[in-house]
């Protein structure tokens, strides 16, 4: 199934989200909990187990309930309070960061302050677990803090339309002409001058630029997609393996060969014996 194409190309960012926990909890608010017009550099997610409050993110407002989960993005201006004479929110909650390139995750996506939970009990789980873990702070904790943080945002996600912020769209169409370009020049040697040619920028401005989103050097990403596609030809077609390697950008059958085990651990004739679908 294909993907839009804003969502495929954020896709290929997501390889290199960075995702951390600062601070993890669950608590009972005061009739004084309140903080108003702050922009913060983290993310707050709100896990709303009952009382009620009042939220306004980016001049949007909206009032809680119990089952929802609530996000309040980094860097936009929020707000906060309880409500006079209201029972104020018991909560489950947690500050993370989630870097994707040279912005956070929630940066690049627009999404709602609060959305209904469809599994309540399994999302009370989930932050009870997140708390836990955040209080051992053990290598095995943190690893496992990361998962259950995955899991939560990624729930979230899962729940509502993936839809690149306006803002955004000039970056991301700047993006997506560096993959095109990649992609439709893999058989060929590709060189940074040509690629930054391809956006009309210096190459030195672009070696940043492009370590900055993607994470990783051009040539590696180069060399990346070209696994990426011998991989999918092994599998896919009956093609021989001299053909395969010229497509994938490789004019050496040796060197291919040999880059390729270096990257799967397999020879390509491996490789299609253990994977290959072609008849």
């Amino acid at each position: 199934m294909s993907l839009p194409q804003e969502e495929s190309t954020l896709l290929e960012l997501l390889d290199n989200l960075q995702i951390r926990v600062q601070v993890a909890h669950r608590t009972q608010c005061s009739a004084d909990w309140r903080d108003l017009d702050f922009v913060p550099e983290f993310n707050r997610l709100y896990f709303i187990m009952d009382g009620e409050g009042w939220l306004k993110v980016d001049g949007r407002e909206c009032f809680p309930k119990q089952g929802q989960l609530c996000l309040m993005p980094a860097f936009v201006k929020q707000s906060y309070s309880a409500l006079e004479e209201r029972q104020p929110f018991n909560k489950y909650w947690c500050h993370f960061t989630a870097g994707v390139g040279p912005f956070d995750l929630f940066q690049w996506i627009n999404a709602p302050l609060c959305i209904d939970v469809p599994d309540p009990e399994r999302m009370q789980s989930l932050f009870a677990e997140l708390d836990e873990l955040h209080k051992r702070r053990s290598l095995v904790s943190v690893l496992k803090e990361k998962s259950v943080m995955l899991e939560i945002v990624s729930s979230f996600l899962e729940h509502i339309p993936v839809q690149v912020l306006k803002h955004r769209s000039d970056e991301m169409q700047r993006i997506r002409i560096i993959q095109d370009y990649v992609e439709a020049h893999l058989h060929e040697s590709l060189s940074v001058n040509d690629m930054a040619g391809a956006l009309h920028l210096h190459p030195n401005y672009f070696i940043s630029y492009f370590k900055k989103h993607f994470g990783m050097p051009p040539a590696k990403y180069v060399n990346r997609k070209r696994m990426e596609k011998a991989r999918l030809l092994l599998a896919s077609t009956a093609l021989s393996i001299k053909e395969i390697a010229e497509r994938a950008g490789f004019p050496d059958t040796h060197h291919f060969a040999k880059s390729f085990r270096k990257e799967t651990g397999l020879s390509p004739t491996e490789y299609r014996l253990a994977y290959g679908s072609a008849p």
